[in-house]
């Protein structure tokens, strides 16, 4: 008998649900592809935070020391915060590594730290002060270079710290050790300065006509190395309103074999005071001749004086009534000033250095007191010093000569930019004028920071399409004390065309108004940033700037409809228009991520559907094979 074979059929039913079946889950994959690399390419913004020292350590050359000797490193150190700091100091960093062997552009590095540690060295665990620091200064360090240093660059590690010793700064310093020669005598460069100290602790010497005067100065050796056959020899003169002394000696020279270093020697005297001689102060002049070796060749000269005071008559019975034009004096006039720093901004503490000078050619001042007083402005002193004391205390100023007297003062904060007087009053004795006296006065400039401030961007509409317009307005209000000159604020982006307007001078306290049309240039590829610079000029005609930022998108077209966004338009619509997603970026993360969640549990349906339809025709072709 033959047998029936059966031949299966496609086309039965659910042979095709299940073709549909994995049809429809492979475009529901390639859905839920396409939406993920979507919402994969839509940037969003990433926050960074970086952390930087409170001050700022910078040397502008690099020193030059050798191996031994002392050397000194100067250095700025600015204030990167906006408040003044107190009770600062300063230190070495000796917690390093004894070698590090390092390059860096063209140079190599030897030790780490180059200097002798002593007590005497500055360091983190004894630092040095230097209090205040407003907005920038100048300080230094010293130690003793190492001896067993070899030619090359090293590194000197400087801290800057708190009263607490927390670290506020720290930077490597670059600097140059040669070895030294080994000469018997120095390697310096420059030569010895030789020096001596006449009276050093001592009162003025002080006689009473008709009596004899004793007295012993003391001679120290101030010099770096010992002098030998020294000889000090007193400068006389017959005039007894230049030497107040009977001369009764043929010689007063005292003599000196050798004087060592930081030797002190006393030089005695006994003078009988002149009968013409007028009560006062009289300068004696003392010549010091010595040799730098003890074979006494290459004598040298050094000249100092001291004073005495004689109380006998006084020079105005030979006037009567006195007179202060019948009396000689001498004439203190400042020589020029400078300022630490050189420019002074309202509310900072500066130095101020006076050159002061005796201006006359013969006359010499004495016991000098120098007092300041600073212009007022509403009843408040424009300086103030910052110890409280305005006085300067000054021994004498020889004829022609020169000496500086330094000030820490505070100019006051809410001033006027324009300079301010600064008066000195000199008060003073000469050897015919007793208490004389004189006023001198500086004009000290003050400077004004710049200040502005901007009012609410108001931006209408906040989105526009290529070639279409938006009005932008808002104020810039002068916050500072002086006037903003030229005043000029610039619109510029990739998304617009570059705009300028001129606002012009905004005086103290005065506000200007900025109203002007912004034309949209291209698509907004970014978040809609538009960068408006404003410039101004002060009244040097140096210009100042400071940004802003302000938002207005650009679009290609009109995306108001996007509120009927689904799911059959979404092929229509073009996925790579950054402008698009960059501006719903916000709400479009939460739909992708739910539609996404959505075809997963629609995929998992499917998937455990197309099983129980598989299971189910494998059991019908069962049935009808057997």
């Amino acid at each position: 008998m033959p047998v029936k074979t059966q031949t299966k059929q496609i086309t039965k039913p659910g042979y095709i649900k299940r073709a549909a079946g994995l049809a429809f889950l492979r475009g529901a994959m390639l859905a839920i592809l396409t939406v993920a690399l979507t919402v994969c390419s839509v940037p969003f913004p990433i926050r960074m935070t970086a952390w930087a020292s409170e001050v700022e350590i910078t040397s502008d050359k690099i020193p030059h020391g050798k191996t031994g000797k002392k050397m000194t490193l100067s250095f700025r150190i600015k204030n990167t915060g906006d408040a003044s700091m107190r009770d600062l100091a300063i230190g070495f960093d000796v917690s390093g590594g004894e070698i590090w062997d390092e390059e860096e552009g063209d140079r190599e590095y030897g030790y780490s730290f180059p200097f002798e540690v002593t007590q005497a060295l500055p360091t983190t665990d004894n630092p040095k002060s230097i209090g205040k620091l407003g907005d920038e200064k100048t300080v230094s360090l010293s130690g003793v270079v190492r001896r067993d240093l070899s030619n090359g660059y090293y590194k000197a590690p400087v801290v800057v710290m708190d009263k607490d010793g927390s670290w506020l700064g720290q930077a490597d310093l670059t600097i140059w050790i040669t070895q030294s020669t080994g000469s018997s005598d120095d390697d310096d460069d420059e030569p010895k300065t030789y020096d001596f100290v006449l009276g050093e602790g001592q009162s003025t010497p002080d006689g009473v006509y008709p009596h004899v005067l004793d007295f012993a100065l003391n001679l120290r050796n101030n010099s770096p190395a010992t002098v030998y056959n020294v000889k000090a020899a007193m400068v006389m003169d017959a005039d007894s309103e230049k030497f107040p002394f009977e001369i009764n000696d043929a010689n007063y020279d005292r003599m000196f074999e050798k004087i060592e270093v930081d030797e002190t020697v006393p030089l005695t005297y006994s003078f009988a005071i002149r009968e013409d001689v007028y009560s006062g102060y009289y300068p004696i002049t003392m010549k010091i001749y010595y040799s730098k070796s003890s074979t006494g060749d290459e004598l040298q000269t050094y000249e100092t004086l001291f004073y005495v005071r004689i109380h006998n008559k006084d020079k105005e019975d030979e006037y009567g009534e006195f007179n202060e034009h019948d009396r000689e004096r001498a004439r203190l006039v400042v020589d020029g000033f400078s300022t630490e720093p050189a420019t002074i901004v309202a509310g900072q503490e500066f130095d101020l250095v006076l050159h002061m000078k005796n201006a006359s050619s013969a006359i010499s001042a004495t016991n000098i007191l120098y007092s300041m007083e600073s212009e007022k402005v509403s009843e408040s002193a424009v300086f103030t010093t910052e110890s409280g004391s305005s006085s300067v205390a000054m021994d004498s100023l020889r004829p022609g000569e020169v000496k500086d007297i330094r000030l820490r003062l505070l100019s006051k904060a809410g001033v006027d930019q324009r300079s301010y007087g600064l008066t000195i009053k000199a008060k003073f004795d000469s050897p015919e004028f007793k208490n004389a006296e004189e006023s001198m006065v500086v004009d000290i400039p003050i400077k004004q920071i710049p200040r502005l401030n901007t009012g609410t961007f108001e931006v209408m509409p906040d989105s526009i399409n290529v070639g279409e317009e938006s009005n932008v307005m808002f104020a810039i209000n002068n916050t500072g004390k002086v006037i903003l000159y030229n005043v000029m604020v610039k619109f510029e982006a990739d998304s617009i065309q570059t705009v300028d307007t001129y606002v012009g001078n905004i005086k103290p306290g005065e506000t200007g108004n900025v109203d002007c049309m912004v034309v949209g240039a291209a698509q907004t590829m970014d978040d809609g940033k538009i960068r408006v610079t404003i410039t101004y000029e002060d009244e040097n005609g140096e210009v100042s700037l400071e940004e802003k930022e302000l938002t207005l998108l650009v679009m290609e077209e009109d995306l108001s409809g996007m509120e009927d966004f689904d799911m059959e338009n979404f092929e229509d619509m073009s996925v790579d228009a950054p402008g698009f997603f960059q501006r719903y970026q916000d709400k479009m993360l939460p739909v992708a991520l739910g539609v996404i969640v959505v075809l997963l549990v629609l995929v998992a349906v499917l998937f455990a559907r197309h099983k129980k339809l598989k299971a189910s025709q494998e059991e019908e072709e069962d049935d009808e094979i057997s």
